[in-house]
C-alpha cells in the first residue's frame, strides 16, 4: 500500500485561504491579517491601506492612510536625473524586457545615494536618536558602519543629499506636507530643527530623509521602510521605459555617442 501524501501548508500570518469546494487549489475567500480582500475590501479599501495592512498587519488610520497616499505621490516618479530611472531608462531604449528594466530601476535604486538602503539607515537613525539633538549629533559625527555588513560605508549623513547647495523645493513642499498630518512626532521635530539638522549633516536634507522620517512616524521598521521606498518608486522607473522604448537610442536624453572612423565625437 503506498504511503499517503499529506499536504503541506504553507506558515504565513499575512494571508489565509478558503479554498473552493470542487477544487482546492483555487481560493474561495482570500483574507489579509483577517479582513476579506474580495468580499469587503476589494471596491472599499485605498490601495494604500492595503500596502500598511501588508506591512503593519493592521489597518491603517485615516491621517497614515492619507500620509502613506501622499508620500506615495511624492516617490512616485524620481525623474529621468535619478540613476534608477536612469536606469529603467537605458533598458527601455534597448529593447528589454519589462522586468528587466524594472530590475534595473531596483538594482540602482537600492544603495545609499537616494536609494533604499539609504531610508533604512536613515530610519535606523531615528530609532537611536528619536529627537534628541545631540543624539543626532554624536550619530552624524560616529562611524555607523556595521561590522560584516555587505554594505561599505557611508559617505555622508543618511538622508542628506551631499551634493545639495540648499534644501530643494520640493524636498520642503513633501516635507510641510507630511508633517501636516500629524501622526508622529518626528515629521513635526524635523521641520523645527531643520537648520541644525542640515548644519550637522553639512548638507541638505534629501527627499529620501523626509520619507524615512514620514515611514518612521507612521510605524514602519527599517526593513519594511526600505522596501517599501522601493516599491512606490517604480512607478516613475516602469513609465520613463515604457516612453524610451519606441524613441531608440539616438534620441536617447544622456548624450548618445556615435562611433566615426577611429574617433569618438558626442551626438548632441
Amino acid at each position: 500500500m503506498s504511503e499517503q501524501i499529506k499536504p503541506h501548508s504553507i506558515q504565513t500570518r499575512i494571508w489565509r485561504e478558503e479554498p473552493e469546494s470542487n477544487n482546492p487549489f483555487a481560493a474561495r475567500a482570500a483574507f489579509c491579517h483577517g479582513y476579506d480582500v474580495y468580499g469587503e475590501m476589494l471596491g472599499n479599501a485605498r490601495w494604500v491601506e492595503m500596502l500598511y495592512l501588508l506591512f503593519r498587519h493592521e489597518a491603517p488610520s485615516t491621517p497614515q492612510a492619507d500620509m502613506l497616499e501622499a508620500l506615495a505621490v511624492a516617490l512616485a516618479n524620481p525623474g529621468p536625473r535619478d540613476a534608477s530611472v536612469h536606469a529603467a531608462m537605458c533598458g527601455g531604449v534597448c529593447g528589454s524586457t519589462a522586468a528587466s528594466s524594472l530590475m534595473a530601476a531596483l538594482a540602482v535604486g537600492a544603495g545609499q545615494y537616494a536609494g533604499g538602503h539609504e531610508v533604512f539607515l536613515a530610519m535606523e537613525a531615528w530609532a537611536v536618536c528619536g529627537t534628541d539633538l545631540e543624539a543626532w549629533r554624536r550619530h552624524i559625527s560616529q562611524n555607523n558602519h556595521t561590522s560584516g555588513s555587505i554594505w561599505p560605508e557611508s559617505e555622508h549623513a543618511p538622508g542628506f543629499d551631499p551634493h545639495g547647495v540648499c534644501t530643494a523645493t520640493p524636498v520642503k513642499q513633501t516635507l510641510d506636507c507630511l508633517a501636516g498630518f500629524n501622526c508622529g512626532k518626528h515629521l513635526s521635530w524635523l521641520q523645527q530643527n531643520l537648520s541644525a539638522m542640515e548644519a550637522m549633516a553639512a548638507c541638505p536634507l534629501a527627499l529620501s530623509g523626509a520619507a524615512a522620517a514620514a515611514l518612521f512616524d507612521m510605524g514602519f521598521t527599517p526593513d519594511q521602510g526600505e522596501m517599501l521606498h522601493l516599491l512606490l518608486r517604480l512607478p516613475g522607473a516602469a513609465a520613463h521605459a515604457l516612453e524610451q522604448r519606441p524613441l531608440g537610442y539616438k534620441k536617447f536624453p544622456f548624450g548618445s555617442v556615435e562611433l566615426v572612423g577611429e574617433t569618438a565625437q558626442e551626438n548632441v
